[in-house]
């Protein structure tokens, strides 16, 4: 069975792939609808969007002529970081619908618990006022699963009190060399799904060298053991490609990687402690 196929269940009972297609970057227009319509031909199932990228009117316009049945397409786009009050969250999201062009989402996110030119602002308050908005998108079935991105420990810790419906899915940076064990496990307690995105690859030095030699005795890219890597500690995982035959490889996780290897990969993190908090924008 391809990975492609392959789910992880959510807390209220739906089915999450457990590799999507991201979408970060890729420009409206051809090169969204293109690189979407390939991932779908080639049978990725699960398409990541985001108002802040853009590109929601491709990204449904593909959907909508790939040919497969809605119900098939699993799709998630994001409540923009600065929308911080409730009519706002209510205005994007209609914004959202408009432009995606979908009856439905399958899951939808707080994109991030500040806005993105104020990283690190206490919105704790606001962020449990939107919440009532997500619930309420929830309940009219426009959206299937609603859940969180970028948000840490505290940040949950502060959200849940607050919540009828606990967010289904926490979409974090996670990567080889990253340690957010802390925020995956705050995720394991309360049944949330972890999804992981980032580029695929470490910083250009040793630890990029020991990744790629790791790789090269599996016979893959170090972007698939990259993958495989955190698909194997339990996340979704978000892949980005334009590249049709990159698209391809990057679901082409047929290996898996020895708890030997796996020790070696996870004790890389203590060299990517301390990292710029601008990196956020990698999603």
């Amino acid at each position: 069975m391809s990975v492609l196929t392959e789910t992880y269940t959510l807390s209220n009972g739906n089915q999450i792939p457990k590799i999507g297609f991201g979408t970060w970057l890729l420009k409206e227009g051809d090169e969204c609808y293109n690189a979407v319509a390939d991932a779908l031909r080639i049978g990725y199932r699960y398409i990541d969007t985001a108002r802040a990228y853009y590109n929601e009117a491709s990204v449904g316009r593909a959907v909508r002529d790939s040919g497969i049945a809605r119900e098939e397409i699993y799709v998630t786009s994001k409540l923009p970081a600065e929308a911080k009050d409730y009519d706002k969250a209510l205005e994007e999201f209609e914004t959202t619908m408009g432009e995606i062009g979908l009856d439905y989402l399958d899951l939808y996110l707080i994109h991030a618990p500040w806005p993105w030119d104020e990283i690190g602002k206490d919105c704790r308050e606001e962020n449990r006022q939107i919440w009532k908005a997500m619930e309420e998108f929830l309940a009219s079935g426009r959206v299937k699963a609603i859940g969180v991105s970028n948000f840490g420990p505290e940040d949950l810790d502060s959200l849940l009190p607050a919540c009828q419906t606990k967010p289904m899915v926490s979409q974090i940076r996670w990567f080889i060399g990253l340690d957010p064990s802390d925020t995956v496990q705050t995720c394991a307690e309360h049944d949330i799904v972890v999804e992981a995105y980032s580029r695929l690859r470490t910083r250009p030095d040793r630890q990029s060298s020991r990744v790629g030699d790791i790789a090269a005795s599996y016979g893959v890219s170090a972007p698939q053991l990259c993958i495989r890597y955190l698909l194997q500690r339990g996340a979704v995982v978000l892949p980005k490609a334009t590249k049709t035959s990159h698209i391809k490889q990057n679901a082409e996780l047929d290996f898996e990687i020895s708890a030997a290897d796996m020790g070696v990969l996870d004790a890389m993190r203590d060299t990517e402690k301390h990292e710029d908090a601008m990196e956020f924008r990698w999603l």
